[in-house]
């Protein structure tokens, strides 16, 4: 029998997205949410939807007295299980997984850039100074980093593996990248933090380092003077571990106990027959023990 009650056709209509009774709970309310449009709302049941609500939009021709279905949604309350809020995967990007064959661009409304000095006086001729300025520092580009970008810029860079706070710098003790041979340095307001390593067997070789920055490569650092072919090392002993050698089982001689209480003086009292008894004692040891490399 077809249900009549908007109540039941509500439910009706929930049991058909629903699949099973069970997922679905006791009515909680009727809204109306426009002319003769109005909303059901029962409790979900349904498994990992604790917190949902089914609700279901119903529309009551009010002249025929019939109600129709408009929509059946599941719609989260404030106790609901939620994903979390989507990121897009522009914003979710960071630099460590951008790699040599990716090719992001730059967004025109990037807030690290503005336009350059060129493009920003392009209706009206330069000066000398400003034309010397834009030669100099290479101003002809379209667009500039701001002022707040090279500063974070700096930021990033200082606390980084090649500023002063490094690993490198501790052990260089005191010689820093401003009075090294290897360092060049770079022109603008970035040059007076910064500068490049040219030095080959220096770990920051064509990297941005810090002036006070420093590595074991320094130009002043002189090397270590060696005699031999390999550098002199102390010995290295493993003291951490404990090598157990088990004894071995050997039968004691009957003579062993012999020659332990031999004392040199008392040899000399001793007469010749004894002398003699004695070395007789110990020519028979010799030749019963087992020859040993």
């Amino acid at each position: 029998m077809k249900p009549t009650s908007p109540i039941a056709i509500a439910r009706a209509a929930t049991l058909t997205m629903a699949k099973e009774p069970q997922a679905i709970g006791d009515f909680l309310s009727r809204i109306q949410i426009d002319e003769n449009v109005y909303e059901f709302r029962f409790v979900s049941m349904l498994s990992g939807y604790e917190g949902w609500q089914w609700a279901v939009t119903l529309y009551h021709d009010q002249e025929l007295n019939e109600w129709t279905v408009n929509e059946t949604v599941l719609i989260p309350t404030d106790d609901s299980i939620l994903a979390p809020p989507w990121i897009p995967w522009r914003e979710r990007l960071q630099p460590s997984d951008v790699t040599v064959t990716d090719a992001l661009g730059t967004a025109p409304e990037d807030s690290r850039i503005e336009d350059g000095f060129v493009h920003t006086y392009v209706d009206r001729d330069m000066t000398e100074d400003e034309t010397e300025a834009v030669e100099r520092f290479r101003l002809t580009r379209h667009h500039v980093l701001t002022a707040p970008a090279r500063q974070k810029i700096a930021q990033r860079w200082y606390d980084g593996p090649h500023g002063m706070k490094s690993l490198s710098t501790q052990i260089a003790a005191g010689h820093m990248c401003e009075n090294c041979a290897f360092f060049i340095p770079i022109r603008g307001d970035l040059g007076e933090l910064f500068g490049v390593c040219a030095n080959k067997w220096s770990p920051d070789d064509g990297r941005v380092v810090a002036l006070d920055h420093g590595c074991g490569e320094h130009s002043e650092i002189e090397p270590q003077q060696s005699t031999g072919m390999w550098p002199d090392r102390r010995p290295s002993y493993d003291d951490l571990y404990i090598d157990i050698i088990p004894k071995n089982n050997t039968v004691e001689s009957k003579y062993s106990r012999v020659l332990e209480n031999l004392d040199d003086t008392a040899l000399e009292e001793e007469s010749s027959d004894n002398i003699c008894a004695i070395s007789a004692i110990t020519s028979e040891i010799t030749e019963s023990s087992p020859k040993t490399l």
